[in-house]
């Protein structure tokens, strides 16, 4: 009875998101060619969208790799006059670059050795790249990489921990491993940018955000523009252009328009909303040893309270929609 009461109120706070938005303030959204900022642009090179197997299809004696999608439009059902809405999405994760074969996602994009094989990293899924009216584009097959392991990963109901790092099929020897802090943490209130794959786009940049709460050990919340697919983004700081952490969890992304008969994007003011989440980098024991936070000791209150236990919880990650997570129920697998 505990439970069941506990899973009606979760679902009667969900319906509540459907008054608050996932866009915090402006939209800060860019593809990554009409950025104006030169070394974010540098940075995007080192981040890739997770893709399955499925939409890539290697071609011209294995030169080039063909990336099949469908527009925003067609995979979640958001109205036409949306922002990016005829704009063709594929990946269903993201990821960055930490070692010359190494990348860093969110652990619940990678569940185990299954997500591991049946999907590839691709760099350089650029929106510049498809050609007008298409819903494919072509990348060079050099810069398509398999998963050969997952080095370690967390996905914890208690703490809330999430993060996978990830060995690649073979070096990346054409673009720069990333910085990320290695002690201390995050100010707070510091500016920040993500750089990702929301709703499964190709790489968008995303600036004008700051830390908001910064008290857990091991995630802070910000209000950054970012949706499903952004989970395993690179989130960096602003002043220093080195990663922070990586997006995990946010806010509800769509609201259904009744009168369109379509969906659109949630909008908050800064400072409203339940905020997107980023775990730390610094609780990856593999790239900074000795700061992952000790594991809390799990209580019935805080496993029946955690998001990751419900159905229809919108987190980042979910990629390519066929429901609608405002809905309690629609979405029952992410």
């Amino acid at each position: 009875m505990k439970t069941l009461i506990t899973t009606i109120t979760l679902l009667a706070c969900m319906n509540a998101f459907a008054t608050d938005k996932v866009i915090y303030g402006n939209d800060d959204r860019d593809h990554l060619n009409e950025s104006e900022m030169a070394a974010y642009k540098e940075l995007a090179r080192s981040t890739a969208g997770m893709i399955p197997t499925s939409k890539l299809e290697s071609q011209f004696d294995g030169l080039l790799t063909l990336i099949k999608g469908r527009t925003l439009e067609q995979t979640q059902r958001v109205c036409k006059d949306e922002k990016f809405s005829q704009v063709m999405t594929a990946a269903n994760c993201s990821g960055f670059l930490v070692g010359k074969n190494k990348i860093v996602t969110a652990g619940h994009c990678i569940k185990d050795e299954f997500a591991c094989a049946n999907n590839k990293w691709v760099f350089d899924f650029r929106q510049d790249l498809v050609p007008e009216g298409e819903d494919q584009l072509f990348v060079n097959s050099d810069n398509v990489y398999g998963c050969k392991k997952i080095i370690s990963r967390a996905l914890s109901r208690n703490s809330q921990n999430d993060y996978a790092l990830i060995e690649l099929d073979r070096d990346v020897t054409d673009r720069e491993v990333l910085k990320f802090r290695t002690e201390g943490k995050i100010e707070d209130n510091d500016p920040l940018v993500v750089i990702g794959h929301p709703s499964g786009l190709p790489t968008i940049i995303a600036g004008g955000a700051n830390v908001r709460t910064n008290t857990n050990d091991f995630f802070f919340q910000a209000n950054l523009d970012t949706f499903g697919g952004n989970s395993g983004s690179a989130v960096f700081n602003a002043k220093t252009n080195t990663v922070e952490g990586i997006l995990v969890r946010g806010e509800t992304d769509y609201a259904y328009d009744s009168e369109s008969g379509c969906y659109r994007v949630f909008k908050c003011k800064d400072d409203e909303c339940r905020g997107e989440d980023v775990t730390r980098i610094t609780v990856i024991p593999e790239l900074v040893p000795g700061m992952t936070p000790v594991e809390p000791i799990a209580t019935e209150v805080e496993e029946e309270e955690n998001p990751f236990a419900f159905p229809g919880f919108s987190f980042d990650g979910i990629g390519e929609l066929d429901c609608n997570p405002v809905i309690p129920g629609d979405c029952l697998d992410f």
